[in-house]
């Protein structure tokens, strides 16, 4: 099942000029216990080809959101940025498959 279908919203966008924040909304209490132990922070590294140990995850449970900060690859407007607002980095994430 792909993440994007299990959750109520996936949304990424600017954290400042170095970062993106990746933040994956669900709806049910029980929905978010299974995205916050089944999804892990070594997986989503992966996906956004990030050391893992650069990638910092929140899991807040009173909103029901589980959060990345993932260091953005250019700095936001530069000549070589290619989303200069962030927002694309969220469709990736909702592709996943999820189990």
């Amino acid at each position: 099942m792909r993440l994007g279908d299990l959750v109520l919203k996936v949304r990424s966008k600017n954290a400042g000029p170095f970062w993106v924040t990746i933040d994956i909304f669900c709806d049910r209490p029980e929905i978010f216990g299974q995205v916050r132990d089944n999804l892990s922070t070594r997986a989503v590294a992966e996906l956004y080809q990030v050391p893992e140990q650069l990638l910092k995850r929140f899991d807040i449970e009173d909103l029901r959101v589980v959060k990345f900060s993932i260091p953005r690859p250019v700095v936001q407007g530069s000549a070589a940025d290619r989303d200069m607002h962030g927002a694309q980095y969220a469709a990736l994430l909702e592709e996943y498959e999820f189990d």
